[in-house]
């Protein structure tokens, strides 16, 4: 039994490091990317079943008023914490890192066994702090998942005008047509959606003004999108007009699903399942942020590469180094510039982390009761962030006449 088991951990031991060797090889972000994604499943798993265990935590459990829904914000404000402070303490570490012959970028792409026992256990930790402690992070997760938005916003424009200059670049008939459908179908998304949540959010015999004027305002948004951007003086596109019209939509959709259930203009009573898809689909566009983030600082020039380093994104975006034979046979990493900011990097994960607790946590509302995020806090940042994604966006395309002289990216 004994030999048994010995082998058992021996072979876990080895997968381990092998998946570890793997991750080194291919891309450091992959490995980033996969902690991020299982520190989500961690926090959802705790928020379901993890109240019964902290009621049990007499430092955690200190007074009998709180409810089941409070344990289960403190379980993901706790892990959210653990994972924040992971990433924020490698993007100290990786401050000025300009070349691949540092030290420390060693410490960014290896060593992942550690790296993986340090995530966990910090996690773990956080388990033994007062409440007082993850109060103020929750206070602070708050302008961090905020922030986190605003990057979101510009990591969606940044995507949106790559797409539109990678298909006009091709400069052949059947990718202009691809473009000019590809806008329509997704403006035709955009007032589709508008138009349900007409029906959804203004019920007859209600007085829904608040409601209404969201929804006025999103549309006026999207055709304001596509005047602008193709108006003569103004270098613009439909294309990334029109794929903003339809996260604008999404995010007022987003915004008004988060009114309370009692709420008479909600037409949907914030029912689970509507909750439930709606935090779905939050989680899948912070993750999707997440990863694109990671993979387009690999060429990205402007907002997402250090200011020191040229542009090296030829080539596959996950193969993060070279190694040259030498001539005594051994390999050497060759002398050059990182591709991207380590720190910013880790930075955008750390950020990522705040904005899944409030995410998950309501943005540590006390409207909530047993559903996840719902409450005005949610329905207010949600509806900013539509309007600040306008207004990113309407600057983005008005700001090369404003300042002629500047050169744009």
């Amino acid at each position: 039994m004994s030999c048994c088991v010995g082998c058992c951990a021996s072979l876990t031991c080895g997968l381990c490091t092998s998946a570890a060797s793997t991750i080194t090889k291919k891309s450091a972000r992959l490995g980033y990317c996969g902690l991020f994604g299982l520190s989500l499943i961690v926090s959802w798993v705790l928020r379901e079943i993890g109240t019964p265990l902290l009621k049990k935590i007499s430092w955690i459990n200190t007074s009998d008023t709180l409810s089941d829904e409070w344990f289960q914000a403190e379980a993901v404000l706790r892990v959210s914490l653990g994972n924040c402070l992971f990433f924020t303490i490698l993007a100290l570490l990786m401050i000025g890192i300009k070349d691949q012959n540092d030290r420390r970028d060693g410490w960014h792409h290896g060593g992942w066994v550690f790296k993986i026992v340090i995530w966990a256990l910090l996690i773990f930790l956080m388990f033994f702090l007062p409440n007082s402690v993850t109060s103020v992070y929750g206070f602070i997760s708050k302008f961090g998942a905020g922030f986190f938005l605003l990057v979101q916003v510009i990591i969606l424009l940044d995507a949106t005008h790559s797409w539109n200059d990678a298909w006009v670049a091709k400069d052949e008939h059947k990718w202009f047509v691809a473009l000019l459908a590809v806008s329509v179908t997704c403006y035709i998304a955009a007032f589709t959606i508008s138009g349900l949540l007409f029906i959804w959010f203004n019920p007859s015999g209600n007085d829904c003004g608040l409601n209404v004027f969201f929804l006025v305002m999103t549309m006026i948004l999207a055709l304001s999108f596509a005047i602008i951007a193709l108006h003569p003086a103004v270098n613009g596109s439909l294309l990334p007009a029109s794929v903003i019209s339809v996260y604008c939509a999404y995010l007022c959709y987003t915004g008004l699903s988060a009114e309370p259930r009692d709420y008479a203009c909600n037409g949907l009573n914030s029912s689970k399942a509507v909750t439930t898809s709606t935090l779905i689909l939050g989680m899948l566009t912070t993750v999707l942020s997440v990863l694109y983030s990671a993979l387009r600082a690999g060429s990205s020039t402007t907002f997402l590469s250090p200011p020191s380093s040229p542009r090296t994104g030829e080539g596959s975006p996950f193969l993060e180094s070279e190694e040259l034979e030498t001539g005594k046979g051994k390999k050497e990493v060759e002398s050059k510039p990182v591709s991207y900011s380590y720190t910013f990097f880790h930075l955008i994960f750390a950020l990522a982390s705040m904005y899944s607790a409030m995410l998950l946590s309501g943005w540590s509302s006390s409207e909530n009761s047993e559903l996840i995020d719902v409450g005005w806090t949610s329905v207010w940042v949600r509806i900013s962030t539509e309007w600040v994604t306008a207004g990113l966006y309407i600057w983005s395309l008005l700001a090369p006449l404003v300042f002629p002289d500047r050169e744009f990216y």
